[in-house]
């Protein structure tokens, strides 16, 4: 049977009658007066997003997990939004699985269809341990209890036995010395290494052995036969290893003897067993010099060898399953999305773009040819649909019903063409009705990789203003500039060898563009993002300061030089971004590092960092913060979140980043601007504040 796609997944999202998520709105919210207002800082403390969704091939049922944020305007105490498991057998018919304080993760199809598994810590557990739910609902049951952390498991077909990735346990104890003052740590050597390890479950419980595998280990797939093993191994523990070395290994799991390894050059991702065991497609790059792995290939599991099904495409696959001996991917072009039929021979079959919404995973029922996936729009954050042949998606699950309470800007795709004659796309945000006569004061929001891509949907967060700034009279622009993904490596090897130099041009032409087309006031243009966003930032504030009355980078790139120094991927950031080490080129690095522009800055620039930041060390944006202080002509402030790393995940410092980024912006593109702000937030206000 030839697969083609027969949802009508270009239709309009239909709308459904929908039971919201038990407990998905607050008192405080469900009280509030009929008339809509915008979307506030403090929303963002109610946003539920889904994230994976699975279909239980027997009787069609969802399970799915939500994230929930901790709310601490309501005195929850901080942390980390918690993983939620849900299920559903129809448009709203949702039921909490594993819900309240506990948090869950690695959730997958139980072999019997009727259940799923996870991973989670529970009473009694020294260790998160793994449980099993019956879709049905009921109480969890313990199926094991490792003696070592699991990073990834997997089930045999008959649920006599699981592999799973985790450390040795037996490695020495140190917590002794460690409590005597001896706490020296030797960087980068003796890091733990993970294993895969048998054990076997119920009736034919055994205690776990490791497979005798070199490398480290990081993912795993089985064959429905459970006769190989897929690994990917690499050399060592370092990120710079999992990130460009490692390979998927086949193994045999009677004899633990590997088969083969497909021996690709560059980054690698998740792969699956086609349904005979004889094939293996999986995710990589197409070269050394590709950033992402978003090109599928399809390996032969007994000789290793490969091929790259459309590795010209203008899209970035996010991920696929099987079906019928081809191979659905869910593909990402541009800012949208669309499903795509291909044989395992590289022949594309079909191609379906989807319309008023992004899909992000998706979970397919070989039986029925029912797809369960998540996707969000510019009106909604991520939410579950099923499509059924021959109808249009449904929408299973409204897990933030208040947003129907809320005015949203106007969100649009938008096209200009660079000062190189490259034609560059991004997403705006803009408040509804029309510009004022100089047009809207406007908020950059530059995002990192730069193997990434904002999408036309849900764009709102803690360092992502969006519907928040377009409810505050801003409009918010999210530039996909040259080396994002979403259009092929064509695209994404534009920014090799000068970043930032063509790349981050695009953004100021961005802004020129939006300028001349009247919608914005180009003295009013600030600028923000993370990471290589946050490079943008910095260089916005630096080489292209005449551009930006307003800054705010974070977690940024700021001295090339250093960085390579410090950063956990050096090689990563050499082969698929810099292409050449310090000591090829010193000038190079010097005249692409923003502080070497930093004298006679006129733009205010707010400075955040994580303080225990492995990626982007926090010494980078103490360096802007001197140098600006130093050299340049207009306000500076550094704020760094202590226990925070590379983006920041409690809520409270999200709160904070939230609130110090949007006054930042009001002050200098809204307000009188000048003097610095004061650096002192009333938090007892802003939490009760709409």
């Amino acid at each position: 049977m030839t697969l083609r796609l027969r949802h009508r997944l270009a239709a309009a999202m239909i709308a459904s009658a929908f039971i919201a998520v038990p407990a998905a709105m607050t008192p405080a919210l469900a009280q509030e007066q009929a008339e809509a207002r915008s979307v506030s800082i403090n929303d963002l403390f109610e946003l539920r997003q889904a994230g994976q969704v699975l279909i239980a091939p027997a009787t069609g049922q969802l399970a799915f997990t939500v994230s929930v944020p901790r709310d601490i305007r309501a005195g929850d105490s901080d942390g980390a939004p918690s993983l939620h498991l849900y299920a559903a057998d129809a448009p709203g018919a949702l039921r909490a699985l594993v819900a309240g304080d506990n948090t869950i993760s690695a959730v997958a199809l139980h072999p019997d269809g009727e259940s799923v598994t996870f991973m989670a810590r529970r009473e009694g557990d020294e260790r998160p341990a793994l449980y099993r739910v019956a879709l049905s609902g009921g109480e969890p049951e313990r199926l094991y209890h490792p003696d070592t952390g699991v990073q990834g498991y997997l089930l045999s077909a008959d649920a006599s036995s699981i592999y799973f990735i985790g450390r040795d346990p037996n490695l020495p104890d140190t917590s002794a010395l460690r409590e005597r003052g001896f706490r020296a740590n030797v960087y980068e050597e003796n890091q733990p290494v993970s294993y895969v390890w048998r054990a076997g479950l119920g009736d034919n419980e055994r205690a776990a052995e490791p497979l005798a595998l070199a490398g480290h280990a990081s993912a795993i797939q089985l064959s429905a036969d459970g006769s190989t093993l897929a690994v990917t191994l690499a050399p060592t523990p370092s990120v710079d290893d999992s990130m460009m070395e490692q390979r998927w290994s086949f193994v045999d799991t009677q004899s633990g003897d590997v088969i083969s390894t497909v021996e690709t050059p560059g980054k690698i991702d998740t792969g699956r067993f086609s349904p005979d065991g004889s094939q293996f497609a999986f995710l990589a790059a197409i070269n050394r010099s590709d950033s992402t792995a978003g090109t599928i290939h399809v390996a032969d599991v007994q000789s290793g060898e490969y091929i790259q099904i459309a590795p010209d495409a203008e899209q970035h696959i996010r991920t696929f399953e099987w079906h019928d001996g081809q191979i659905l991917a869910l593909a990402h072009v541009r800012q949208d999305s669309a499903w795509v039929v291909y044989t395992p021979e590289g022949e594309e079959v079909s191609r379906e773009a989807h319309g008023g919404y992004v899909a992000h995973s998706l979970s397919l029922d070989g039986d029925s040819g029912q797809i369960a996936f998540v996707a969000d729009s510019p009106s909604h954050p991520r939410d579950v649909y099923v499509a059924r042949p021959g109808e249009a998606p449904a929408r299973w699950a409204d897990l933030n019903p208040w947003l129907a309470n809320r005015t949203l800007g106007e969100q649009r795709v938008v096209r200009w063409t660079a000062r190189d004659g490259v034609e560059v796309e991004g997403v705006l945000i803009t408040p509804q009705g029309e510009a004022p006569e100089n047009g809207w004061p406007m908020i950059a929001v530059v995002h990192g990789g730069p193997e990434a891509h904002d999408h036309n949907g849900w764009l709102t967060g803690y360092s992502r203003p969006g519907q928040i700034g377009a409810g505050e009279g801003f409009a918010v622009f999210y530039p996909n500039y040259r080396g994002s993904t979403g259009r092929g490596f064509a695209f994404i090897e534009l920014d090799h060898l000068n970043p930032p130099g063509e790349e981050f041009e695009d953004i100021v032409d961005g802004v020129g563009y939006l300028a001349n087309q009247g919608v914005i006031d180009p003295a009013r243009v600030g600028i923000t993002g993370g990471s290589y966003g946050g490079f943008a930032s910095a260089w916005g504030a630096t080489v292209a300061s005449e551009h930006f009355a307003a800054s705010v980078p974070f977690v940024a790139l700021t001295d090339l030089v250093s960085f390579m120094g410090n950063t956990d991927i050096p090689v990563e950031m050499v082969d698929v971004h810099f292409i050449h080490y310090p000591w090829e080129n010193w000038e190079w690095y010097f005249e692409h590092s923003p502080i070497m522009h930093a004298h006679g800055s006129t733009t205010p620039t707010l400075v955040m960092h994580g303080e225990v930041d492995t990626r982007v060390a926090p010494s980078q944006g103490y360096i802007l913060y001197r140098y600006l202080k130093l050299a340049g002509e207009a306000p500076v402030r550094l704020v760094t979140y202590p226990g925070e790393g590379h983006g920041l995940r409690n809520a409270a410092a999200q709160f904070d980043y939230a609130h110090r980024l949007m006054g930042w912006m009001r002050h200098y593109l809204q307000g009188p601007g000048g003097e610095i702000p004061s650096s002192e937030l009333d938090y007892d206000a802003l939490l009760g504040a709409d």
